[in-house]
């Protein structure tokens, strides 16, 4: 076995016959509590749940190691287009899908103010900008409909069930232009969800399809578009037939405070100014690094070992292939839920149950493609969503909200000016050209199939928007591979949240003494697979290893969804009703 001194380790490959053991680095970060120091813990998994473990165990003073398989920043990274770079310019970016960090998000911004970015007084925080409008697109020659996203010097609205009624209606009718009995029963429907005590959301509204619950199949082919299918499927990225009301609805409810003023940490529609590296994921790293924190790139999490009442150690291959066994006074998984679930064995999941019901989450392939154009196109300035097109396409054109670069003269080869960035969400159903699903499809059909896609959505009413002649080329996510064959797979799946999902989701705290869970995956208030759900379950993991440390050190603040307090008379009104069997006060059937 390697020797290991004080505050350093040294990894060897594994002996013939036995394990050899790898010790993560011991340093001592800034802000270190009574008990921390020297204690060793290994983080699995250096995305966003990962680094934020990491950032707030650092700043107690715990020595910690990051063990990542590809890249930080996971599923939030940019990445470079290869062989793309010419005369000395940077490669083209490009990313797993475009993002966004709305003001509903309150736990991921916290932690970006406190990541040093050079000039900006509140760190990488102050690289978010918010596009100014947004557009619904839609195909065969019909109007789309394009508004502005409020919010520069907006004051809080009332929050009373009249003025609520009036500000819904109001959006819809300016947004959507439905007909107008099927915008009264929707806003109905979100004053019934509104109003729901907890205990109806998460034993009835949980096990209810949006679908039903919105009632979208009594509904004109507009609601069912965009109200059903655009919300929960670019959005929520679980189908509308499925996706639990308690989930669709809850994030939902956010925006609507969000959009009036409530409980929101900045505008309801924010982007990064640069590339998502650029921007926030390296000063990330770069502070971490300056926190104690070491990385181990390129190793992958084979097994979580587990032994007379604890963790024995972490199986992992390093970059060579060779086995590794990993071993630390904490663990920390911060692994997607399709991975993290093959690195637990049959004793781990036996000591507790928890785990064994992460099998029953399920993930689908909510995957980016990015189109360079020789020239800027007149888009919408902001995030458009092709409501019509067959997989399900949302997309924003990038150059003008990064204000600090010359496209062409930073990027690729110098005649690209602009990224148009996609998100496919439907891989499923078959598309325009070729009349297959896209995961059918080849990476180059893909490309021609989304591209005639966003055609048949922006230039259907009497102007070309996107010309073929302006196309430079694409980069299509390459965590998607084997298309066109018999078995396609996605490294980065997204998780999904069909009815009952939330019963099944784990806690960040385990039974298993020194063992973590954090993730988009875990069980925490917002109940959907986003950054903001990754941040606040690692903060939740560091907070349960800190009780089981004994730790006096501060705990992580976890801020919950916002919850309007004028609503709460009319919720507890509604848990009576519930626990008497009747519906809700509003609930018109």
């Amino acid at each position: 076995m390697a020797g290991v001194a004080a505050g350093t380790a040294a990894v060897g490959a594994l002996p013939a016959g036995a394990a050899a053991a790898a010790e993560a680095p011991g340093a001592t970060g800034s802000g270190s509590a009574a008990g921390a120091a020297g204690r060793r813990v290994a983080v699995l998994g250096g995305g966003v749940a990962g680094l934020t473990a990491a950032h707030e165990l650092a700043e107690r003073g715990y020595a910690v190691t990051v063990y990542e398989r590809r890249a930080l920043g996971g599923k939030a990274r940019s990445m470079d287009v290869p062989d793309s770079a010419r005369g000395g310019r940077r490669p083209l970016p490009a990313e797993h899908g475009f993002r966004f960090i709305p003001g509903i998000y309150h736990n991921l911004p916290d932690t970006m103010r406190r990541i040093p970015f050079d000039g900006n007084p509140n760190g990488v925080w102050d690289n978010l900008v918010a596009p100014p409008e947004m557009m619904f697109a839609r195909s065969g020659g019909r109007e789309d409909l394009r508004g502005p996203i409020p919010w520069p010097g907006h004051e809080p609205a009332g929050l009373d069930v009249d003025e609520l009624r009036r500000a819904l209606t109001g959006l819809l009718e300016t947004f959507f232009r439905l007909p107008l009995h099927e915008t009264a029963y929707f806003v109905d429907r979100v004053l019934v969800f509104m109003t729901s005590c907890d205990e109806r959301r998460d034993e009835v509204w949980e096990r209810t399809p949006w679908w039903e619950f919105t009632r979208a199949s009594r509904m004109s082919y507009e609601y069912q578009r965009i109200l059903a299918i655009g919300v929960t499927r670019n959005i929520v990225a679980t189908k509308a037939e499925e996706a639990s009301t308690r989930t669709v609805g809850a994030l939902g409810e956010a925006f609507v405070f969000n959009l009036l003023g409530r409980g929101a940490d900045g505008a309801p529609d924010r982007i990064l100014n640069l590339p998502t590296n650029e921007a926030w994921i390296d000063p990330w790293e770069a502070h971490l690094r300056s926190l104690g924190v070491e990385f181990r790139i390129g190793w992958t999490v084979r097994e979580v070992r587990y032994g007379d009442g604890r963790i024995t150690g972490v199986t992992m291959a390093d970059p060579s292939g060779a086995a590794r066994t990993v071993t630390a006074d904490h663990y920390v998984s911060a692994l997607p839920v399709e991975h993290a679930r093959r690195t637990w064995g049959p004793a781990l999941r036996a000591a507790d149950p928890m785990l064994g019901r992460c099998d029953r989450l399920q993930t689908d392939w909510m995957t980016g493609i990015q189109f360079y154009l020789t020239e800027r196109a007149p888009l919408v300035h902001g995030h458009l969503n092709c409501i019509d097109s067959p997989w399900s396409l949302t997309a924003i054109q990038q150059a003008e909200h990064w204000p600090d670069r010359d496209f062409p003269a930073d990027y690729g080869d110098g005649t690209a000016v602009d990224c148009l960035s996609v998100d496919i969400s439907e891989w499923d159903r078959p598309g325009m050209l070729y009349g297959k699903t896209a995961k059918q499809c080849t990476r180059e059909e893909v490309a021609r199939e989304v591209w005639a896609q966003l055609k048949a959505a922006l230039n259907d009413s009497g102007r070309t928007v996107l010309r073929d002649g302006a196309l430079h080329s694409w980069h299509l996510d390459p965590g998607v591979d084997g298309l066109g064959t018999p078995h396609p797979v996605n490294q980065d799946e997204l998780l999904i949240h069909p009815v009952g999902t939330l019963h099944n989701r784990p806690t960040a705290d385990t039974r298993i003494p020194g063992f973590f869970l954090c993730g988009d995956y875990v069980s925490v208030d917002i109940d959907l697979a986003t950054m903001e759900g990754a941040n606040a379950s690692a903060r939740a993991a560091v907070n349960a290893l800190l009780e089981q440390d004994g730790s006096t050190a501060d705990r992580c603040r976890v801020v919950p969804m916002y919850r309007p307090p004028e609503l709460e008379p009319l919720r507890r009104h509604d848990r009576l009703r519930y626990r008497l069997g009747l519906r809700n006060v509003f609930d018109l059937g």
